[in-house]
């Protein structure tokens, strides 16, 4: 009996409760890291699951790039050659597809972090024209932009600059954008003869795709590597 009573007086009434805080305490900080960690890529730079081909060879499926959402910010405004993530509700998507709003806050905080693909109106192509720009594809398959014959060493191997012959004049306030993999890509070219024409507004980008961040073996810049959703 005696032995039992000392044992039950080395027992820690206060152990429990000190387990219970703990787990709470782990709780709080996971959530509060999970919380600034969506604040930063809402604001900041955010992760991108590339899901296709159309961005070959600069971007792989499966690659994770870091869009710069303050790179356009401050006044700067999409240049040609950038590789940029947009919002294509109403140029290259007409109609926002209706979804659970749980599932949908889920999936967009999945991908937000990197961890799910991207929405179905989230698109990363490169920009090709400007608003004001002549954008032409003659009948050899290549690009001139205001007449100049535009120098494309991203382009896959093997691609031309387009197979289908185009001329358009890009309006103020829009971008003309093609994927680097021409012939795996749906871009503005297969929206000429929708509403909007292919243009994206300058205000639907969310940002410009700076860095590859994952897998290791293809850290860096995004848009000197060679590169989407097609």
């Amino acid at each position: 009996m005696a032995a039992d009573a000392d044992t039950a007086a080395d027992v820690d009434p206060g152990a429990g409760k000190d387990d219970r805080l703990s787990w709470r305490r782990a709780g709080l900080l996971g959530l509060a890291c999970t919380v600034f960690l969506l604040l930063f890529s809402n604001f900041v730079l955010q992760p991108f699951l590339i899901p296709s081909h159309s961005m070959e060879p600069t971007l792989a499926v499966g690659d994770r790039v870091l869009v710069n959402k303050l790179a356009y910010r401050f006044g700067d405004r999409p240049e040609r050659g950038d590789v940029v993530v947009f919002d294509g509700t109403g140029s290259f998507v007409q109609e926002h597809s209706d979804g659970s709003p749980i599932g949908d806050a889920l999936h967009g905080a999945a991908s937000a972090l990197g961890l799910a693909e991207p929405s179905d109106t989230d698109f990363v192509k490169r920009v090709v024209g400007v608003g004001g720009d002549d954008v032409v594809c003659d009948e050899h398959g290549r690009i001139k932009v205001n007449g100049v014959l535009l120098d494309e060493p991203y382009l896959f191997p093997g691609d031309s600059g387009s197979k289908v012959p185009f001329r358009i004049v890009v309006p103020l306030g829009s971008l003309w954008v093609m994927g680097d993999h021409r012939s795996q890509s749906r871009d503005s070219r297969d929206h000429l003869g929708e509403p909007g024409g292919g243009m994206v507004p300058v205000e639907k980008v969310i940002g410009r795709a700076d860095w590859i961040g994952w897998p290791v073996s293809r850290w860096g810049a995004a848009g000197s590597a060679g590169g989407g959703r097609g």
